[in-house]
């Protein structure tokens, strides 16, 4: 059975719908648990592809977190092997930064659902070609980037230009977290409770809006990660 590493930044922040597309798919995921202790690997030789995971640290806090750099290598020897690349928000921005693009604070931060429109480039996108034009998704960042030289733009939402992109259609990465489960959303509200207050945010309007939008966002979702994960070679 093929192997992806998975790289978790946080508790709340699991795969989510990626596990299930990978395991549909005969492909195992090694989760490389980082606020744990666990190492970050050295290489690519042990994984058929990579996923990178949201989490509440910057790219730009290498030196708080040493384990960022580490991530970026992995990903840069991903790259170089060929071998598919997925990031989810913190791993979106992990990915950009691997590419060469500056991730920065935004002017504010965008959390809860909001609409992304999909880009003319992405009907072509053999993830994102049977995605409707528009929908509603799950969102939580603070940290914005350009697109990265020689990526594709695939999304964007009215707050930020760059939601979703693809480098040669291995490499996708997407800020929003059209992984999430309820499961997701409630530890991220719960767990990110005073970020909540700071921001002046209501977490039980984001759970009734997930009541609302997750189901067609997983519609949308189950079958992204199913074309990622075809991309993985046994």
């Amino acid at each position: 059975m093929p192997t992806v590493y998975a790289l978790q930044h946080v508790f709340a922040e699991p795969l989510g719908i990626i596990d299930e597309a990978l395991e549909a798919s005969g492909i195992g995921a090694e989760y490389i648990r980082v606020f744990a202790g666990n190492p970050v690997p050295g290489d690519m030789t042990g994984a058929a592809g990579l996923v990178v995971m949201g989490g509440s640290m910057g790219v730009y806090e290498q030196a708080e977190y040493p384990f960022l750099s580490q991530e970026i290598r992995l990903i840069e020897a991903a790259l170089k092997a060929e071998k598919p690349v997925l990031g989810v928000c913190l791993g979106s921005q992990l990915l950009a930064a691997a590419l060469g693009a500056e991730v920065k604070k935004g002017d504010r931060k965008e959390i809860g659902w909001f609409p992304v429109a999909l880009t003319k480039a992405a009907s072509t996108d053999r993830l994102f070609s049977e995605v409707q034009r528009s929908f509603t998704a799950y969102h939580w960042h603070g940290d914005v980037f350009d697109l990265p030289g020689g990526a594709v733009s695939l999304a964007s939402s009215a707050q930020t230009q760059c939601q979703a992109f693809s480098y040669q259609e291995r490499a996708y990465g997407l800020l929003f977290h059209l992984e999430a489960t309820h499961k997701i959303v409630e530890d991220m509200v719960c767990g990110f409770a005073g970020e909540l207050d700071e921001e002046k945010i209501d977490g039980a309007e984001i759970i009734a809006q997930t009541r609302k939008h997750l189901t067609q966002l997983q519609r949308i979702g189950a079958p992204v990660f199913q074309r990622w994960a075809s991309l993985i070679e046994g």
